[in-house]
């Protein structure tokens, strides 16, 4: 992202995004109408999407890596330049669903064949995102919170998870991360493909 002004940089993310699904979609042969019926998102916001009118929120996102079988950050990498070894710190993609108070940080350096990675994440203090089904059943992940404190549901097992603790999981349905404070979280996520 370099020295872009971040609105600049998150705009240019989000046409790369949307044309990124428009071509996913187009590859399958699939209309507006059967993606939201796979999806259960609606074809204007889809629509919406794809002509990067709108910034898909995590949970937006979320269900159609599952519809293509990918996790967020193969996606992602897919709208970044060439892939590297070495990605400084400045240089990490960080994406920000602003309606939901959530920002993501992809530490690993971007590649689509990607089997394992580090994202770094933050809420903002009562921040609550819920998934109604992960990106890839039975994806690995590791939660490690840095700062703060972070409550995690996994398909209907609550565990608070506080600063040092880490909780790994399998994920096969249902997830939600909350943050009910005081103060934000920052965490680091491991995720690992099946």
């Amino acid at each position: 992202m370099g020295g872009q002004a971040p609105d600049q940089a998150g705009t240019r993310l989000d046409t790369r995004l949307g044309a990124r699904l428009a071509e996913l979609r187009a590859e399958r042969g699939w209309s507006l109408g059967e993606l939201a019926d796979r999806s259960g998102i609606s074809r204007s916001t889809l629509s919406r999407a794809e002509r990067a009118e709108i910034s898909p929120t995590a949970s937006l996102l979320n269900r159609l890596c599952h519809v293509y079988g990918r996790t967020m950050s193969q996606l992602l990498s897919e709208v970044e330049s060439e892939p590297a070894l070495l990605v400084r710190a400045a240089e990490q993609p960080v994406w920000e669903d602003r309606s939901s108070g959530f920002v993501r940080r992809s530490v690993s350096p971007p590649h689509a064949g990607l089997r394992a990675e580090l994202v770094e994440g933050r809420l903002a203090e009562g921040a609550d995102i819920a998934y109604d089904r992960p990106p890839v059943p039975g994806l690995e992940q590791h939660i490690w919170v840095l700062e703060g404190a972070l409550d995690v549901t996994v398909q209907e097992a609550e565990h608070h998870v506080g600063a040092g603790d880490c909780l790994r999981m399998r994920v096969w349905g249902p997830t939600r991360f909350r943050c009910a404070g005081p103060g934000a979280v920052r965490y680091v996520l491991a995720v690992v493909l099946p």
